[in-house]
């Protein structure tokens, strides 16, 4: 019944036998007869066929909403028992950027996830010195981080991508009506910082020397509270990549970041050691690094 149950609610999902019949990898026939095997099992009818359309019966819509339900409750049962099985707990730690927000990174969690159910997923924030700390002490499995040194032959160092760095501005501020904005441009307008307090002295010197930002610093325990403070008017928040800012809708606008009339780059990475290679870490990395390699494809 499990694999009828699925089919029914993939055909529901999609509204269409044949795109139901694709997702699951079997013929448009088969799928109909695994569904009018479990009606048959159910005893009532799910669904109300009218030529090649068909809607849910009362009793078919009360019995999708609720085996989504139990469908997850099954799979969260089934990834416990496995952990328990093997006799460990399978976990994949990855220290992540507390300033960071890549939908590359997102979609590698959910097919991760997906692939292997039973592997726990423990994301770990902070910034660029927390995290290469808790890859050097073996907190972490991998980190996703920027680069800011050159890299140590003790790692695995894959760059993801190399982005423009952007800052995000109210949109009411008359500099968001600029295409581009210079740091100078920026020496009277406080920057935002996403830093916990112990990182704060770091995050400013390396803005400071490095970015070459001048203006007074604010910092921000999340990126959430950043952008909050972004939208009231508090400062401007530097960011990587070129994803346009849609959290706030039209209250932020991003701009590119240059130094002159040169724009400011950063590399972003993963790293993991060599020696710490395992079939978890190796897949993730994988494909992780085919998100981005997709996300680089469809930039016109």
């Amino acid at each position: 019944m499990l694999r009828q149950i699925r089919s029914f609610q993939a055909v529901v999902r999609s509204n269409s036998f044949s795109e139901a019949a694709e997702e699951c990898h079997i013929s448009q026939s088969a799928i109909s007869q695994q569904i009018k095997a479990l009606e048959q099992e159910l005893g009532f009818p799910l669904l109300e066929r009218h030529n090649r359309k068909f809607v849910l019966t009362p009793a078919g819509e009360h019995f999708y909403k609720k085996s989504l339900v139990w469908m997850a409750d099954y799979e969260q049962m089934c990834s416990e028992a496995a952990r328990i099985a093997r006799g460990d707990a399978a976990m994949l730690k990855i220290g992540y950027l507390r300033s960071s927000n890549s939908p590359e990174v997102h979609q590698a969690l959910e097919e991760f996830s997906a692939k292997y159910p039973g592997v726990a997923v423990q994301i770990l924030y902070g910034n660029h010195e927390e995290l290469f700390t808790l890859l050097r002490t073996g907190g972490a499995d991998l980190v996703l981080n920027d680069q800011r040194r050159a890299f140590s032959d003790a790692y695995i160092n894959l760059i993801l991508t190399t982005n423009r760095m952007y800052i995000e501005l109210a949109s009411r501020n008359p500099l968001a009506a600029l295409s581009s904005v210079t740091v100078e441009e920026l020496k009277n307008i406080p920057c935002i910082l996403v830093a916990s307090r112990e990182q704060q002295a770091i995050e400013r010197e390396f803005y400071q020397t490095i970015i070459g930002i001048q203006s007074d610093m604010l910092y921000a325990e999340t990126l959430e509270e950043a952008r909050l403070m972004v939208v009231s008017g508090q400062g401007f928040l530097p960011v990587e990549g070129s994803s346009p800012a849609t959290a706030f809708g039209a209250s932020l606008c991003r701009i590119p970041l240059c130094r002159g009339e040169e724009p400011i780059t950063r590399n972003y990475c993963l790293f993991r050691k060599k020696e710490h290679a395992g079939d978890y870490v190796e897949e993730f990395s994988y494909i992780l690094r085919t998100k981005f390699e997709s996300s680089t494809e469809q930039v016109p």
